[in-house]
């Protein structure tokens, strides 16, 4: 059986994208740093008929990374899900830790995890990596330069790896997602505050977790010749990063 790692597997796209491969035939390896929320999410794919595992991983934790990797007998996917947004501050009143722990989160979990892995994914002959990204990793917007700035490197780990994997049997899919309202997301974005997190999506129809782990499931089970260099998902009142249509 085909086994698949998904990084960030606790809450919102993640643990939609473990249910979605899983119901696609994939034994599925959740991770995160919330080993409760990893149980939970675990319970619904084995009741659901699902082959699940799940391992506590912190993905900025080099060692605990290449730790993981090495408990793991095979690799044929792994998707980069881990990440985040910290503040809606303006580059010049941000506090560089947050732009320091998006860019961990975001670049370095996805660079350390992949790396990692990738000598398994090279052995299956038959590899994915999929790098979770964003619209804004390649659309800048005000308030959200450490965001932009963290989803543009791993659009460049992406195009990157991309290149240097020419004649290996792996490939390296980019999915960007537009606006999706997940339980955490904006919540986090802006520190707890669940008014301004709500305000976000007022008025439309957002992208859901599930619609973004169809997009990724879809891509992955395309033919191995098949590469989905860079997919965009966005909702439909989402003509641009600046542009949103929303109801009265």
């Amino acid at each position: 059986m085909r086994t698949a790692v998904i990084t960030g597997g606790s809450s919102g796209i993640g643990a939609a994208t473990g249910k979605a491969l899983a119901g696609a035939g994939f034994k599925v390896v959740l991770t995160a740093r919330r080993a409760d929320r990893l149980s939970e999410v675990a319970r619904e794919i084995e009741a659901a008929g699902g082959h699940v595992a799940t391992a506590a991983l912190d993905v900025t934790d080099q060692s605990a990374v290449e730790k993981f990797a090495g408990r793991i007998d095979r690799c044929d996917l792994v998707v980069n899900v881990a990440g985040g947004a910290f503040g809606t501050e303006t580059v010049s009143t941000a506090d560089p830790a947050d732009w320091r722990r998006m860019y961990e989160v975001n670049v370095l979990g996805s660079l350390q995890v992949t790396q990692a892995l990738l000598p398994k994914l090279i052995e299956s002959g038959d590899g994915t990596v999929v790098i979770l990204t964003s619209t804004a990793s390649f659309t800048a917007y005000e308030g959200g330069g450490g965001y932009s700035a963290a989803k543009h490197g791993q659009h460049v780990i992406a195009a990157t790896l991309r290149l240097e994997l020419s004649g290996h049997p792996v490939r390296v899919i980019e999915i960007a997602p537009g606006m999706v309202e997940t339980e955490e997301f904006s919540l986090n974005r802006y520190r707890g505050d669940a008014g301004r997190a709500a305000e976000v999506y007022d008025g439309l129809d957002a992208l859901t977790a599930a619609d973004v782990a169809e997009a990724v499931t879809w891509a992955v089970t395309r033919p191995s010749h098949v590469n989905v260099d860079l997919l965009v998902v966005r909702p439909l009142a989402q003509a641009a990063q600046h542009k949103v249509h929303r109801r009265a």
